[in-house]
């Protein structure tokens, strides 16, 4: 890995990873984008692991990026032929971001633009990497950026987050808004689903099931047929008579862990925690 600063920051503001197998090429590469007056900053990785490391990486900037609601590199120019995961490969995973870094790719062959055209690249330029092309190519990335609508600001952690869903529970004829991110687990009640929260618990009409498709992303995790718990919550997993069993909280609340979600809680588990 190797990180290039810009000597002109008034004039160059764009963040780019640059990725190419082949050291010459990639060398190159970087040489074009460092002299392209709206290229800021060039980070480069020797193969599409590495760059997959690096755009989900806590490095401060990238961590600042995503925190502000854009993708973690503005542009990814990369190669299509590199050893072990492709080129091409590691685009999908790039353009399945949201938001998504704009694509480019450098390559010495003509054969896939095509493909590389569907996954939504701007531009495909053959090997060796020229100046003027390059060029060409980075217009069009600003071109890209400049049609998509600016993020809206970061909510700070005191103020209400947006993206978090409120379940509205009935309680003796009145309406209670409970946001998801103050639920710490649900048990399945036959057609319905308990919310157990900081406060307390209550009873909706949502099956399990689908809370579990929802709530996915929000970082909860099945752990048994009864039971959905959020992911960082879960302060260990341990051994029991019966099989696993998690522990949540400071209070300790202990829930079992069925045999068939036993696999998939450890790899998030582990996941998480590389995250962390």
């Amino acid at each position: 890995m190797r990180f290039t600063v810009s000597a002109q920051p008034e004039t160059r503001d764009l963040l780019v990873l640059a990725v190419d197998d082949e050291l010459p090429g990639l060398r190159q590469l970087e040489h074009c984008l460092e002299a392209n007056p709206r290229v800021g900053k060039v980070i480069s990785a020797v193969d599409a692991s590495e760059a997959l490391r690096l755009l989900g990486s806590a490095e401060n900037e990238i961590s600042v990026r995503k925190s502000r609601g854009l993708p973690p590199v503005d542009a990814v120019f990369a190669d299509i032929n590199m050893p072990g995961l492709s080129g091409m490969e590691m685009s999908r995973v790039f353009a399945s971001l949201n938001p998504a870094p704009v694509l480019v790719f450098v390559t010495g062959h003509s054969t896939e633009a095509v493909e590389a055209f569907d996954l939504g690249a701007v531009d495909y330029v053959l090997k060796p990497a020229r100046q003027e092309r390059i060029d060409k190519a980075v217009a069009r990335v600003v071109e890209k950026l400049d049609a998509v609508p600016s993020p809206a600001p970061t909510v700070s952690a005191e103020q209400v987050r947006t993206d978090d869903e409120v379940i509205p529970v009935e309680l003796g004829g009145t309406t209670k808004l409970i946001p998801r991110s103050s639920v710490r687990w649900v048990e399945a009640q036959g057609d319905y689903a308990r919310l157990y929260t900081t406060e307390g618990s209550h009873l909706v009409r949502i099956p399990l099931a689908q809370l579990e498709q929802r709530w996915e992303k929000a970082g909860f995790v099945r752990i048994h047929r009864s039971y959905l718990v959020a992911l960082p919550l879960i302060t260990e997993l341990r051994m029991a008579q019966g099989g696993y069993q998690v522990v949540i909280g400071e209070d300790e609340k202990v829930l079992p862990v069925s045999r068939r979600h036993t696999r998939e809680l450890k790899d998030k588990l582990v996941g998480s925690s590389r995250a962390g």
